[in-house]
């Protein structure tokens, strides 16, 4: 008879997507329902969080529907950001900064064509003690055989130039989805570089998102060998890994459209799908650090040591539901489908 309850922190997500409008007020409520005390909030809005007090006023939003979770705000990458706003966002408590690369997700049409031009406000984020949270693709290009597939692991280049030429620079790369990244976060070897994994890519591989909408995100799922040199570096306990979920909901009418958007929903039940998740590939010890102690270690945040802040997992069948129905501001009914709809996981909070 294995494990039948685990206990612990509430935990730490340091990547998802809360949205905007209706929507928000259902997601928000939902994050604590995963299991999550900490949000670390993306921000590609429609327009994107380019100023502190575009950032500030989202943040009171999100209080407003769920008060019981800590939001860790970021800014959007462009050409606009100026040191200056670095040093206001700093002052203000803005932890990081969000680059996207022009066009290859969601929300991404403002993002990034070359990172020269940011060297001042790398510096400036050097400085105070910001992080630079890196979506890890280059645009897909024919001419220059580059597709979903290999986007990330054309990418790392720029990792490693960036981290030479800012070795001080607190950066993550995000949702790591290849053997190839996880290999260079190791060689990199530096307090100061990082890599989030969210749930889904612990389970999926590219067959499960081919022809199927709701398992689609950016970046992909890839081959058997990347997924398990992700599941290795968990099982490693290796201390520059952590909770990214980059939970990404999308109403159910455009996710089951002719052109699918990327993004995997989980945040209603993180915490149940990675026990399943880590319990499958045997590694459930470590479950605590990866969740609530290497992301803080990373961010420089106190480890959650209040006793009346934990959460209690029960193995028993979890039947996930079908859609999570809500109204959007016309009033029209909609629902967001949850990752692994109707189907029975291993564990459930209590």
């Amino acid at each position: 008879m294995g494990q039948q309850t685990i206990e612990l922190p509430i935990i730490d997500d340091f990547h998802t997507h809360l949205r905007q409008g209706a929507i928000t007020k259902l997601i928000a409520k939902q994050v604590s329902d995963g299991g999550v005390g900490l949000a670390y909030v993306m921000p590609n809005l429609q327009p994107p969080i380019k100023t502190t007090e575009e950032a500030l006023e989202y943040k009171k939003i999100l209080q407003s529907y769920n008060p019981d979770v800590e939001y860790l705000m970021t800014l959007y990458l462009t050409p606009d950001l100026t040191p200056e706003e670095i040093y206001k966002a700093a002052e203000a408590g803005i932890v990081g900064v969000k680059s996207y690369p022009r066009g290859v997700t969601t929300n991404s049409d403002s993002g990034v064509e070359s990172y020269t031009i940011y060297y001042d406000v790398f510096r400036a984020m050097e400085k105070v003690n910001m992080v630079l949270n890196i979506h890890g693709e280059v645009p897909s290009s024919p001419d220059s055989n580059i597709c979903v597939m290999n986007a990330e692991i054309e990418f790392l280049k720029n990792l490693e130039e960036l981290h030479r030429d800012f070795p001080n620079l607190k950066i993550v790369l995000e949702h790591a989805t290849t053997k190839e990244s996880i290999k260079l976060i190791k060689q990199i070897n530096s307090p100061n570089v990082a890599c989030s994994i969210t749930v889904h890519h612990l389970q999926l591989i590219m067959d499960d998102w081919a022809g199927q909408c709701h398992n689609f995100c950016k970046p992909v799922a890839k081959y058997p060998t990347d997924r398990e040199a992700l599941r290795s570096v968990i099982k490693e306990g290796h201390p520059q890994f952590f909770l990214g979920s980059d939970s990404a909901p999308h109403p159910r009418a455009k996710k089951e459209s002719v052109k699918a958007p990327a993004g995997v929903f989980t945040t209603p039940n993180i915490l149940p799908y990675l026990a399943d998740i880590f319990e499958g590939f045997g590694c459930l010890d470590k479950l605590h650090d990866f969740c609530c102690v290497n992301g803080r270690k990373f961010y420089g945040l106190p480890l959650n040591l209040d006793t009346r802040k934990k959460v209690t997992l029960v193995r028993t069948p979890n039947c996930i539901p079908d859609e999570y129905p809500y109204e959007d501001e016309n009033g029209e009914k909609q629902a967001v489908v949850p990752y692994l709809a109707n189907k029975t996981i291993n564990w459930k909070l209590q």
